[in-house]
């Protein structure tokens, strides 16, 4: 029994896959992160900065806090938003999460 022991001890340990195999995988594996994850991430991101620049006076819009309301004054870093005749709030511009279609919104079939 402890010759079996020394043999199995004195056998060459199993070779692995070469170093560069380890990195092929570790960069596949971040291609795969950058396509699921940070691409869609970006092209939302450029999209509601699109929507920030875009905005007018009158634009009906829906702020990251849930207030509607139409937009009744635009400066550089602030929006000042109307919610209900004459009741005005100033929002922060990057808080505007949507722009509401220029329709308006479709009552419910009730």
């Amino acid at each position: 029994m402890n010759s079996s022991l020394l043999i199995l001890a004195a056998a060459p340990a199993a070779a692995g896959p070469p170093a560069f195999m380890n990195l092929i995988l570790l960069a596949a594996m971040g291609l795969i992160f950058w396509f699921l994850v940070f691409r869609p991430q970006i092209k939302r991101q450029k999209a509601h900065q699109a929507k920030i620049a875009g905005l007018q006076r009158n634009d009906r819009v829906v702020t990251a806090g849930g207030l509607v309301g139409k937009i009744t004054k635009l400066d550089d870093d602030f929006v000042e938003i109307e919610i209900a005749p004459n009741v005005r709030v100033q929002a922060v511009r990057q808080t505007i999460g949507d722009v509401m279609p220029k329709g308006g919104v479709k009552p419910a079939n009730d």
